[in-house]
């Protein structure tokens, strides 16, 4: 129809909102940047398995924390036999206590979430086991309170049903977003972890190219706009990588023919840089972690003024809290089972960093004339005695 034809000629094009510079943004943009995945097995495999600097942080703060003396008391005395202490000295037939507590402490420091379970019929268990993190998941009930633990590997799952018994602890770090699962160092350091990474990548990448940006290979024809032929740039490339590239050619001298001429060029400011950010980002993970970096031989830190202050402050400021938060909540779920009223805690007069502390501590303790036995041993964090003399 006429009027149709009319109408088609007759309708607004349709309107298009968008910028004139579109294209050209688009075209000049950097990108994303690439961050690594930040599950549990992913940051493990990265920042643990993959990084030196968060391997030994780990290690370091979880061997520490295993070898802190533990003792077992009540309000009333300190015990030196208690069923708890076999049972703590040797949890399971595969751990002793420095390996059973030393993995606690590591799956809290790669997950923030630390699983215990407690083999046994009777109110006394015979063993403790760490469950892996990354293999647990909360089910949470109706009120939002965790109901049981599912507990997968591969294709198979086990269920720790709280309402029939199963016997799991599970303690967790703080975390702000989170109701059932904790956030651990590993997280708030993947950004400097995938830092150092790429860092130490790059590093590999300029010692597999003879240890430095060589240079340029300049080729000058009779004319001067020549180009190599595939034959002469296959030849040029294989004597290269042959005889001129790796540690063992280091210093070799070059033969060039040909109208080839070479162009030595030296280290960008960009490849000066990555060996700084290499060193930040590493600074970067170790206070993550709590770990003073002179204890990790990270160079540009003058933080303390030796090295016996840092490790003092490192095991004043990380591994006491850390092994304090741990062995109480194990003490207030066994005591659910057990109906045992004694407690788990470390005992800081055995640990040998803090002994010069301790020592003054209990100088000026026992100067004070004015405080009975029996605050003095409550301020130095000891039972009282049995026989009634700590009230003098």
């Amino acid at each position: 129809m006429v009027f149709d034809f009319l109408k088609r000629n007759t309708a607004q094009p349709a309107e298009r909102k968008a910028s004139a510079t579109g294209p050209v943004v688009a075209y000049h943009s950097a990108g994303r940047v690439a961050w690594s995945p930040r599950d549990t097995a992913s940051l493990t495999r990265t920042g643990f398995t993959g990084n030196p600097v968060g391997f030994r942080c780990v290690k370091l703060i979880a061997e520490a924390a295993a070898a802190v003396p533990l003792v077992i008391e009540d309000a009333s005395r300190r015990f030196d036999s208690h069923p708890l202490l076999p049972l703590i000295k040797r949890p399971n037939a595969a751990q002793g206590q420095a390996e059973f507590l030393e993995a606690l402490y590591a799956q809290l420091l790669l997950s923030g979430d630390g699983y215990v379970e407690a083999v046994g019929e009777a109110a006394q268990p015979v063993e403790l086991h760490v469950l892996r993190s990354e293999r647990m998941r909360v089910v949470p009930g109706a009120d939002g309170w965790p109901i049981a633990y599912e507990y997968k590997v591969g294709g198979r799952a086990h269920r720790f049903d709280l309402t029939s018994g199963a016997r799991i602890c599970h303690i967790r770090s703080f975390h702000p977003q989170d109701d059932h699962y904790g956030f651990s160092p590993m997280q708030a350091a993947a950004m400097a972890l995938d830092v150092h990474t790429a860092a130490s990548r790059w590093a590999k990448a300029l010692l597999d190219n003879a240890a430095r940006p060589s240079g340029a290979i300049v080729y000058k024809g009779m004319d001067g706009q020549s180009s190599l032929t595939g034959e002469q740039y296959d030849r040029l490339v294989g004597e290269m990588e042959a005889h001129h590239q790796g540690a063992r050619n280091a210093g070799r001298p070059m033969l060039l023919e040909g109208g080839l001429d070479w162009k030595p060029m030296g280290f960008s400011p960009s490849d000066m840089e990555f060996q700084k950010s290499k060193e930040a980002a590493a600074r970067e993970i170790a206070l993550a972690f709590g770990v003073p970096p002179m204890l990790l031989g990270i160079p540009g830190d003058a933080t303390y003024a030796n090295y016996q202050e840092a490790h003092r402050a490192f095991f004043r400021l990380t591994v006491l809290p850390l092994a304090t938060r741990v062995t109480a909540r194990l003490s207030d779920w066994m005591q659910d089972i057990t109906q045992d009223a004694a407690r788990l805690k470390p005992d800081l007069d055995q640990v040998p960093a803090l002994s010069a502390e301790r020592e003054a501590q209990w100088r000026r303790v026992q100067a004070a004339d004015f405080l009975s036995k029996a605050e003095k041993r409550r301020i130095l964090g000891l039972p009282p005695l049995m026989d009634g003399s700590a009230d003098d």
